[in-house]
């Protein structure tokens, strides 16, 4: 697999290569100049001493301390006082797959070119991934607007050699999010001295440019949104498995139907099903039942999980742009020509502010949710004798004597009820800092944790959902179903045994969500029936 260039547009799927795999990273020989060339505009300004114009961040302080000027010989002093005094995150600690993340999109910030730092700062950065140093950066502290100064205060920590980090032999057995793995941590500079790099020591605007920005949500968010995308697919494949058990009908797919009502992610829905659930023998079996419509929880999976994938559809977008932009501030931007001794401009703003993805990331969670919300209706139509016809109650092997999946239904509700309550947007507070100068902020850092519990928690419910109408297909045998299902069912029960007596459920519950997460369930699916959308 090539290396992803830094300071090159990237993709989505490129960061969580790099997050996830242990993908390589190198600087983009033309981005270099470009660095190179915006340093200069900094350099000019520190070279004048105190004879230069006010530049925030550059001979200022920060924040409500901005109009107060530096002197020439305190810049360094300035740059590293500030990653230090910034570095006052609490709480779990990021994965090293959201911490890799976070590292590569600073390093993108800085090789676009207008952030004015020196090629060694995203030299550094590159360096420590490919060496897999891993600065230790807690999960929470941040606001979301001048950026996500705590958590980005942690990883520039290790580049100065202090702080700390771990060091990973293999990158890719320990950045899954959802292995539960622990690095040891060291050191900053331990850290950066096992793999022979130097601490770097920083310069005028280099500490302000570290910590400015989206990079914190925007790798959570990006990591959430790819598996939340997937998800989409497994909620398909789940649906058409409790489908099959509950002897629904397919024809609220019909391709005529859908074309009625044309929203794309009802049609790549409604697609996934029909292709789902051809060649049925389950389904033959009682097509002259009599009975006229199916719940809504089955009939209606195009258009819930369609709209899911629309409003996810939207989210890529706002991440896709996000990746690839700049959040420093202030900003340089030299004249056409990008000549180093031309004129040049330097730009204070906004682009550090959370909102967009603070927004998105908060859509994103209501949106996954609904999946796991007509999931848990699906295996509550599997458990309840009411609904369930000719299945046991609760799918015991012997109804009374055993409880079947009666409280895994009650888990999946757990789960559907905790997310309501993420659910809640963080978008809407703001709480003003840094003496009122930092008047609103995003709070876009807790939508993006936010989203990694939802994602979990809908993970969790479809896993439930799975194992339950696994159950329900058992109960339907002699008959098969199609041959899309089969190829799941058979999947699931490589590691679930049928229930013949009651047992505790939760190492199963485990074992299926982890086979969402690794990707093998689609993938075993998609091995019989094709690619799913």
């Amino acid at each position: 697999m090539s290396a992803v260039l830094v300071g090159k547009p990237f993709s989505l799927q490129d960061l969580e290569d790099v997050a996830l795999r242990g993908r390589a990273v190198e600087f983009d020989p033309g981005a270099r100049a470009k660095v190179i060339a915006s340093r200069a505009a900094i350099d000019r300004i520190a070279e004048g001493g105190d004879r230069s114009p006010r530049v925030y961040g550059v001979n200022t302080g920060f924040g409500a301390l901005s109009e107060t000027r530096i002197g020439a010989a305190d810049i360094r002093a300035l740059q590293r006082n500030l990653v230090r005094s910034h570095a006052t995150g609490t709480g779990p600690d990021l994965s090293i797959a959201e911490v890799r993340g976070m590292m590569l999109l600073r390093a993108q910030v800085l090789a676009i070119g207008h952030s004015g730092v020196r090629p060694i700062l995203v030299e550094q950065l590159l360096a420590m991934l490919n060496a897999g140093v891993h600065p230790r950066i807690p999960s929470q502290g941040s606001v979301g607007a001048s950026g996500d100064l705590a958590p980005l205060a942690h990883l520039a920590l290790a580049m100065i050699g202090e702080g700390e980090a771990s060091v990973e032999a293999s990158v890719r057995a320990g950045a899954n999010p959802h292995a539960g793995y622990r690095p040891v941590h060291i050191s900053g500079g331990d850290a950066l001295r096992m793999v022979g790099i130097a601490p770097v020591e920083l310069e005028a605007k280099e500490g302000l440019s570290l910590i400015n920005g989206t990079q914190f949500m925007a790798s959570l968010g990006t990591m959430m949104l790819l598996e939340a995308e997937r998800l989409c697919t497994v909620s398909d494949i789940a649906g058409a498995m409790s489908l099959e058990a509950l002897k629904g009908t397919s024809r609220p797919f019909d391709p005529r139907l859908q074309a009625a009502r044309p929203h794309p992610g009802q049609e790549q829905t409604a697609s996934n099903l029909r292709a789902l659930l051809t060649e049925s023998e389950i389904m033959e079996s009682h097509r002259d039942c009599g009975k006229v419509q199916d719940a809504y929880s089955l009939r209606c999976m195009p258009q819930v999980h369609g709209a899911t994938r629309d409003a996810l559809g939207w989210v890529r977008t706002v991440l896709e742009r996000e990746v690839n932009s700049v959040t420093d501030n202030p900003s340089v931007f030299l004249d056409a020509s990008g000549d180093k001794t031309g004129e040049m401009d330097i730009i204070s703003g906004g682009n550090f502010h959370g909102q967009p993805l603070a927004l998105a990331l908060d859509l994103a969670a209501m949106a996954v949710a609904e999946l796991a919300n007509i999931s848990e209706r699906r295996v509550e139509q599997l458990v309840n004798p009411a609904f369930s016809t000719g299945l046991t109650p609760f799918l015991a092997p012997g109804s009374g004597l055993h409880s079947g999946f009666m409280i895994a239904q009650v888990a999946s509700a757990s789960l559907v009820s905790e997310n309501k309550v993420l659910c809640h947007p963080a978008s809407v507070d703001s709480i003003p800092s840094s003496a009122g100068k930092e008047d609103h902020v995003s709070m876009g850092s807790i939508s993006a944790r936010k989203l990694r519990e939802v994602v979990a928690n809908v993970r969790n419910a479809v896993a439930i959902e799975v194992m339950t109408a696994a159950a329900g297909l058992d109960q339907r045998k002699p008959l098969a179903p199609s041959k899309g299902v089969r190829a799941a069912y058979a999947k699931v029960r490589e590691l679930v045994a049928p229930l013949t007596e009651d047992r505790p459920l939760y190492k199963d519950i485990a074992a299926v969500s982890a086979l969402i997460a690794s990707g093998e369930l689609t993938r075993a699916v998609e091995a019989e029936i094709g690619a799913l959308r």
